[in-house]
């Protein structure tokens, strides 16, 4: 799914199933947050995910991660599997491997010091306490902080300030692969255009590879190299981000776009998707396409067979049965 031969990060078939044993009736039932997804990261570039709220971006984010052990499926980083890796394994690839967390309150400790927090990894990672200090110092100036708030807590700061400081410490290890879980969701919209553009100031300087996790598609489409649309699980579409809002395929995109006021008269002027319907329940088992429910192009094949992701023009995926019939 990629015109070149060495991503960064590669999934293949990725699996992430919950279990619910709430009872008789729910016994060997399961939530499958994340359903067969298959993409690759390019180097240097950032590629965007986007989707409704529980259709499972940040818990594929937070698997590629190895925050937790996946269901099935394949991770490879830098080449390297990792999908089965135990900790022992992990821990010399967790510095290259850093996250940026949605809430800026709740991902900074309280009662340590910006000093400690953006430290903090440096320590794990055994770098020696003047390389701590040194390295805390610069990047607190390119994230726009000064040396002054080195010695603060959390609770002085702003919400745009502690996502900063949050970025800093991802940051702080010198990382290759970067995490951001809508890094702007709790973000005032004065801040987030801040936000993005610092982001984008330190991939270029630092050659940093981003998976940007967002709701916001309109932020998406200015950060992103490419983009890919989940929904219930599953990718529905991936393209370059100027073709997916230019020319988006599949139903759900569409109507995810419709959703969004744009001033682009081109993306303005597309078909009006309505979405109809129910979003199936996290437990339902649809044996055909899992948005033919909610679709306004339902065909008879969409309920009984599943399509697979195919190239609908260069570079542009899409998995939906208009583009087979």
């Amino acid at each position: 799914m990629s015109e070149h031969n060495a991503p960064l990060v590669s999934v293949r078939d990725l699996r992430k199933h919950y279990s619910l044993n709430g009872g008789l009736l729910r016994k060997g039932v399961a939530v499958k947050a994340v359903d067969g997804v298959s993409f690759d990261i390019q180097p240097g570039e950032t590629f965007g995910l986007v989707g409704e709220s529980g259709c499972g971006k940040s818990t594929l984010g937070r698997a590629i991660l190895r925050l937790f052990d996946i269901t099935s499926g394949e991770i490879y980083f830098a080449g390297q599997a990792i999908a089965q890796a135990n900790e022992k394994q992990l821990k010399p690839l967790r510095k290259r491997m850093q996250a940026i967390f949605q809430d800026p309150w709740s991902s900074l400790n309280p009662g340590m010091t910006v000093q400690q927090l953006v430290a903090e990894p440096m320590q794990i990672h055994g770098y020696s306490r003047e390389e701590q200090r040194e390295r805390a110092e610069t990047l607190l100036y390119k994230v726009g902080l000064r040396q002054e708030h080195l010695q603060r807590y959390p609770h002085e700061f702003s919400g745009g300030q502690r996502q900063r400081i949050s970025i800093a410490r991802a940051l702080s290890v010198r990382p290759e692969f970067v995490l951001c879980d809508e890094p702007l969701s709790a973000l005032d919209v004065s801040v987030q255009a801040q936000v993005v553009n610092i982001l984008q100031d330190l991939q270029q300087e630092l050659g940093l590879t981003y998976l940007f996790i967002a709701h916001d598609l309109s932020m998406v489409r200015h950060i992103s190299t490419r983009i890919g649309v989940m929904y219930l699980g599953k990718l529905v579409e991936v393209a370059p981000a100027n073709a997916l809002y230019q020319h988006p395929a599949h139903p759900y995109t569409r109507a995810l776009l419709a959703a969004v006021p744009q001033p682009d008269p081109r993306i303005r002027n597309l078909e009006q998707a309505t979405l109809r319907g129910e979003i199936p329940g996290p437990t339902s088992v649809l044996p055909g396409c899992k948005f033919c429910s909610r679709c306004p192009h339902v065909m008879p094949v969409c309920r009984r067979e599943e399509p697979a992701m195919e190239e609908i023009a260069p570079g542009h995926f899409a998995a939906c049965w208009l583009f087979k019939v």
